[in-house]
């Protein structure tokens, strides 16, 4: 590790007290205390993660986890590689390891039992089987073909508070754009949006590893209001089919395999969420990055056509999910110095790797003509997300759109008065008022 790069950086009051709550024990192994894992990842995850990077490459980690399980945090590049593309040791099947109080966890969780069927939670073949299937209909081709849809709705948001001169860029423009563009692709009346979202919310809220648990009845109502829906739109779609992915999904097959009901309820609820709730999150706190970084927008607004380019370095500056799912390790295993034993929950810091010094030059800075050839926004391996294309196609189609329109935008509220939502591995902007 280069601790010069770190030397050389100015501890800002945050900074420090980030380094003021972490502790030593008698074997002067640092570990990082618990209540890091609540504001300031939200608040601050770059201060924080640098200074756990500074501390190693993979940490003893308090999660909240409710289990007796010991959990690590992977927080650098090499490391996070290593682990996100061995799924044969570092699994996402908990029902690999024996009598593990994760599994129990997971099994109580309702998000766990809506989406628990889908590819997110299998490998070997089972995880090949479901993405294959999946992938007969969610095809590139598929993909750029929504670029005109993609590009109206973009406009018509635009459109709705052109005149008014300022709008809650959150609220407005991106969540509306991929929301709509995921009611369309899979056939959920626009009518339903508040439902979807009162219950995509809930499930990122509510994971395996939770920072607050106050609201956990809540969560688990609007969960189980959002299942019963996809249920219900499951049973119509099966017995009035239309041209929509989840119409194409019940009828999909290969090699005479079929995904069964479980399977089909669980992977329609995993595109819901993830086809909305991410890009909402890039769109949103990617032009706060660049409202914060009034150069790099500048260079931005010169030349549209570095807007593909430039999408890449947000994701990598600013990406919404910042630590993997939690993985088990299948096998003791010696990772970074530190030994992960057999059952050990790996969670990986997807937004540290992103910021990793010794992968990327000033890695603090947001540099839109960096050239990236690797960054974990969308996890790595088997599990790297199949949705990526879209995201990107959207981000593309809505920052183009927002700058060419309003090149004038900017902040209409103090920067200091900013806040944010999300879990341990999702955060996103509660709003952001903007004037143009």
């Amino acid at each position: 590790m280069n601790h010069a790069l770190y030397s050389k950086q100015v501890l800002h009051s945050k900074e420090r007290e980030i380094l003021m709550a972490m502790q030593f024990d008698a074997d002067a192994t640092v570990s990082p205390s618990p209540n890091i894992f609540g504001d300031q990842l939200l608040n601050d995850p770059s201060s924080l993660f640098a200074h756990l990077r500074m501390m190693g490459a993979v940490l003893p980690a308090p999660f909240p986890t409710g289990a007796q399980q010991k959990a690590w945090m992977v927080t650098r590049m090499q490391e996070a590689l290593l682990v996100l593309k061995d799924s044969q040791r570092f699994t996402l099947d908990y029902t690999a390891v024996e009598d593990n109080a994760l599994v129990q966890r997971m099994e109580s969780s309702q998000g766990f039992a809506l989406l628990g069927r889908s590819m997110l939670n299998v490998d070997g073949l089972a995880h090949r089987r479901l993405r294959g299937l999946v992938s007969k209909v969610f095809t590139p081709k598929y993909i750029e073909g929504l670029r005109p849809s993609i590009e109206q709705i973009a406009n018509r948001l635009l459109d709705q508070v052109v005149e008014a001169g300022r709008m809650d860029l959150v609220e407005d423009y991106a969540y509306p754009l991929p929301i709509n563009v995921i009611s369309d692709m899979l056939g959920v009346p626009h009518d339903h949006w508040d439902l979807v979202r009162e219950g995509s919310r809930a499930i990122v809220a509510g994971g395996p590893i939770t920072l607050d648990d106050r609201d956990a009845d809540v969560r688990a109502q609007k969960i189980d209001a959002f299942g019963n829906y996809i249920t219900q739109l499951v049973t119509e779609k099966r017995h009035h089919p239309c041209s929509d992915l989840i119409s194409q999904l019940v009828q999909i097959e290969e090699d005479g395999e079929r995904l069964s009901e479980p399977e089909l309820l669980s992977m329609v609820g995993l595109l819901i969420v993830a086809g909305h709730e991410t890009t909402s999150n890039l769109i949103s706190s990617g032009t706060l990055a660049l409202l914060d970084h009034t150069d790099q927008l500048e260079k931005l607004k010169a030349d549209l056509s570095l807007v593909p380019q430039a999408i890449e370095e947000l994701l990598r500056f600013t990406g919404p999910v910042l630590t993997s799912l939690p993985r088990l390790a299948t096998e003791d295993v010696d990772l970074a110095e530190q030994h992960i034993s057999r059952g050990d929950i790996v969670i990986v810091a997807l937004t540290s790797a992103n910021h990793d010094e010794n992968h990327f030059i000033q890695a603090s800075d947001l540099n839109l003509l960096r050239s990236i050839d690797r960054h974990l926004a969308f996890g790595y391996g088997i599990h790297i997300c199949l949705g990526a294309p879209l995201a990107r196609l959207e981000g593309e189609i809505a920052f183009t759109t927002l700058l060419r329109r309003m090149p004038d935008l900017r902040l209409n509220l103090p920067r200091e008065a900013i806040t944010w939502h999300g879990a341990l591995n999702v955060r996103g902007l509660i709003s952001l008022p903007v004037v143009f």
